[in-house]
């Protein structure tokens, strides 16, 4: 696959590509791969038409997992990732794939479920506790199961809790295979526990009687990361204005834009990209 099948129907039925405009890549234009989740938040809405005024750069967004965005970034679709799994984030620079990576912004997960709350974990702060009293009780888990970044933190607190969930795979473990708007709609239509960002079940707008069972821990924090891709691996990519976007995102500007993004009052990201840099 190479960029220019990036806007093609054909690519997957998952991707969502956010264009701000018409939709020729032009010169002034770049590819970002990037999450379901940023997209679902309605952050992109917000952000690029504020990008595209000060600088007239163009950006689409291909919303995908965590995962499949690394790998579409590694077959040179795109010219930046911004994603949420800091882990494969520095491996896929080790490798060479990128450039040089930044903090850019962080919530937190959460894990929501029915009023009735039938594993009892409803106020806990510790998740790994809280998914073995899940497993434990057998209760209805909605997971992505898509390799994005809140499954690989799912998965990372399910060997913190001891448990093989994939033990219990189709019976009460359900695997989605989707982005975590289509997971939590999911989950709320079958009764079932899901964890989520915090930002997208800010935005989601189907919660029903649906409430936020597990909140608190601090292995529950998500960063996001943004990452330039490494026009010696892909010479395709448009590196001046790639890096001219990801300048703007984590330069004061954009930070005060990525914070001032609120819904009911409720801010979705908090900047950090002067917190600390790998």
């Amino acid at each position: 696959m190479h960029r220019n099948s990036v806007m093609n129907a054909g690519i997957a039925a998952a991707v969502t590509v956010i264009t701000m405009s018409a939709p020729a890549l032009a010169a002034d234009s770049i590819i970002v791969q990037s999450t379901t989740s940023t997209q679902n938040s309605g952050l992109y809405k917000h952000l690029l038409p504020a990008f595209k005024k000060k600088t007239g750069i163009q950006v689409h967004v291909v919303a995908v997992g965590t995962g499949q965005a690394i790998r579409n970034a590694q077959n040179c679709d795109g010219d930046v990732l911004l994603v949420h799994a800091k882990p494969s984030e520095e491996k896929f620079v080790k490798a060479g794939y990128g450039v040089k990576r930044f903090d850019l912004m962080y919530n937190d997960f959460i894990i929501v479920g029915p009023p009735a709350d039938p594993a009892k974990v409803g106020g806990m702060k510790d998740a790994a506790v809280a998914l073995k009293k899940i497993a434990t009780a057998k209760a209805l888990f909605a997971s992505r199961g898509d390799n994005s970044g809140t499954h690989k933190k799912e998965v990372r607190l399910w060997n913190a809790a001891s448990v093989d969930p994939k033990s219990a795979s189709g019976k009460w473990y359900r695997e989605m295979g989707s982005g975590m708007g289509a997971t939590l709609n999911a989950s709320v239509g079958m009764g079932a526990y899901a964890m989520t960002d915090r930002a997208t079940w800010i935005s989601f707008k189907n919660k029903g009687d649906y409430k936020i069972q597990v909140q608190g821990d601090a292995n529950l924090f998500n960063q996001y990361g943004v990452i330039l891709v490494n026009p010696k691996k892909c010479p395709t990519v448009k590196q001046a204005v790639g890096q001219k976007f990801i300048d703007w995102l984590v330069s004061k500007e954009g930070q005060k834009v990525i914070g001032d993004y609120k819904l009911g009052g409720k801010q979705l990201f908090f900047p950090n990209a002067n917190e600390g840099q790998s």
